[in-house]
Formats: structure tokens, C-alpha cells, sequence
């Protein structure tokens, strides 16, 4: 099975975010629709449900292709991630209007605003939750389609 290892790469990559994005699709309609949260939560939900999983295989297949010379454990290069989607994400919400950056925090929607003091704590997390992710789901999956 040594054929086409960027294909692999990137389907091990796609499988947990395609897996987990639409579990937070349910809880986000079951937010918006049972309890009349009248924030539009829908439109926080597409965006990374159409970039979240690309991105995954992408950065799978990147460590496949710089791995003979960077030596990057998985985990580490997966706890990188976040390092770009937070920014893009930032970003985009901003051009799109949906996210305001303030002196003392960001305000989502209009409607909810968290501290910064909030989102660094929150951003850390992040980049836990993504190493343990990386260093057992994807470099798992990665041993099992035989590319690791």
C-alpha cells in the first residue's frame, strides 16, 4: 500500500473533524432552534465546517511531506494548527462582520462579548486539545493507512 500517501495523508487527516463538526451542528441547531438563543449561530458553524476538515488533510499531508526533514512529532506539528486557524478565523469573522475587536475583548455577533483575559486560557486549551488529537487520532490513523 505505497501508493498515493498524500491521498491517505489527507484522508486520515479529514476523518476527525468530519467526524466531530456534525455532533457541534446538532448542538448548535438544538441550541438555536429549542432554546431561542437569538443569536445567529448558524453562521459560526459553516465556515469551519467547510474549512476545518480541508485544512486537517492539508496539514496531515504538509507533515507527510516535510517530516523526512524537520523530524516534527506529529503532535507538535498538529498543536501548531491552531497557530493558522485562529488567525484565519479571526480574520474572516472580522471581514465578515461577525466578530468585533475591542480595547477590552472581542464581541461575537454583536451579542457576546468574552474577554481577552478569557480567550488566551481558551487558546491554550486549544493547542492541548490539538496535540493530543494529532499525537493519538491522526498519527494512530496515520500507522493505519501505512504512512507513519
Amino acid at each position: 500500500m505505497n501508493t498515493h500517501p498524500y491521498l491517505r495523508a489527507y484522508l486520515a487527516g479529514i476523518f476527525i473533524p468530519t467526524l466531530v463538526l456534525p455532533i457541534f451542528l446538532t448542538v448548535f441547531i438544538v441550541v438555536r432552534i429549542v432554546l431561542k438563543v437569538p443569536v445567529p449561530i448558524e453562521q459560526a458553524i459553516i465556515f469551519p465546517m467547510a474549512v476545518v476538515p480541508m485544512l486537517f488533510g492539508l496539514w496531515n499531508m504538509l507533515w507527510l511531506g516535510s517530516h523526512a526533514c524537520t523530524r516534527l512529532p506529529i503532535g507538535l506539528h498538529g498543536a501548531l494548527l491552531p497557530l493558522v486557524l485562529m488567525p484565519l478565523g479571526a480574520t474572516t469573522a472580522s471581514c465578515l462582520g461577525v466578530l468585533v475587536l475591542g480595547t477590552h475583548g472581542a464581541t461575537w455577533f454583536g451579542a457576546c462579548e468574552i474577554p481577552y483575559v478569557l480567550i488566551v486560557p481558551c487558546f491554550l486549551a486549544a493547542l492541548a486539545g490539538y496535540y493530543l488529537v494529532w499525537k493519538y487520532i491522526v498519527g494512530f490513523l496515520n500507522r493505519v493507512v501505512g504512512i507513519a
